[in-house]
């Protein structure tokens, strides 16, 4: 069966006859959600030809089927780009493998996060790897700093990482909009290597994980509204907005933001003065080589030196004394 099958037979599970208009028959339902039959009909296709798509027997269906399929189905634009590029991809007899992105980035990145202190940001890439952040972005999630550089990464902190279910206040609608964003990138380039390693990764570690990837839900995050339980800091609601980079090879750089003179500035601009103030290690946790490796990292990770002059306006609270 191929992604586009698969992607099928997800949807139909999770739609009612009564949601496209169908008739209630009596009697008990063996299928979840439409059976196949139905979904033919709707589409305007025979239940053969129907088959033979979800089973991956059939590999090139037309424009219009699959216009009809999503209308059938009643998926959203997300979606139905999505199945688009399903189609694509499974029409492909052989396709060209693609290198994996690169994971540098560029100077002018890294002093552009820089000036944007106090808000937190950081740069991450189509995976959401964490490539780069300021000193706020990296405190922000909370202990993802613990973990070796090479495993840094927003979706696999939101599943595995301890601390990530109490940070954010709403833990199941983030870790809802993690997996329908791989799959969003599932569509595009379902054999990438950094993809199907971190999926492989979190469906054996998370059952949360794989319980949302059986659900084929798709979506882009961009923007909106996050309330956050810090420890450091205490709660705060911040906007933040993701914006991708031109020529990086779909790193995106993540901004979170809030009113000057609001308490979730000033909560905000602490979570800033309290990054650059190196963590002690945890004893008989950390090795020296972990320290040496610390004390030489990049200029936007967490620095080693002093915590810079209070009297900076830009790193100062509003109502500091």
């Amino acid at each position: 069966m191929t992604e586009f099958g698969r992607f099928l037979r997800a949807r139909r599970g999770g739609i009612s006859p009564a949601d496209v208009g169908l008739p209630a028959r009596t009697g008990p339902r063996r299928t979840p959600g439409l059976r196949r039959e139905e979904v033919a009909a709707l589409a305007g296709v025979s239940i053969d030809y129907y088959v033979r798509l979800e089973r991956g027997k059939e590999t090139r269906p037309s424009p219009s089927v699959v216009d009809a399929l999503a209308e059938a189905l009643r998926l959203n634009c997300e979606e139905r780009d999505f199945l688009r590029g399903l189609a694509a991809t499974a029409a492909r007899q052989a396709p060209e493998p693609r290198p994996l992105p690169s994971r540098r980035v560029r100077p002018t990145m890294q002093l552009l996060l820089e000036t944007l202190r106090p808000n937190p940001a950081y740069v991450v890439s189509r995976t959401n790897d964490l490539l780069a952040a300021n000193p706020g972005g990296l405190r922000l999630l909370h202990g993802i700093e613990d973990w070796p550089e090479k495993q840094r990464n927003t979706i696999r902190y939101t599943f595995l990482h301890p601390n990530a279910r109490t940070l954010w206040n709403d833990w199941d609608q983030k870790a809802k909009n993690c997996v329908a964003q791989l799959r969003a990138i599932a569509g595009t380039d379902p054999d990438a290597p950094d993809l199907a390693a971190l999926v492989g990764e979190l469906i054996v570690k998370s059952p949360d994980f794989n319980r949302h990837w059986e659900r084929y839900e798709v979506r882009t995050i961009g923007d909106g509204e996050k309330t956050m339980h810090h420890p450091e800091v205490g709660t705060m609601t911040l906007s933040h907005e993701g914006l991708t980079l031109n020529r990086a090879q779909g790193q995106r750089l993540i901004v979170y933001l809030a009113t000057p003179g609001t308490p979730d500035h000033d909560a905000m601009t602490l979570l800033d003065l309290a990054a650059a103030i190196p963590r002690p290690p945890r004893t008989g946790t950390t090795s020296s080589a972990e320290s040496t490796a610390r004390a030489s990292a990049s200029p936007c990770s967490a620095p080693t030196t002093p915590l810079p002059d209070p009297t900076r306006s830009r790193a100062r609270p509003p109502h500091a004394p």
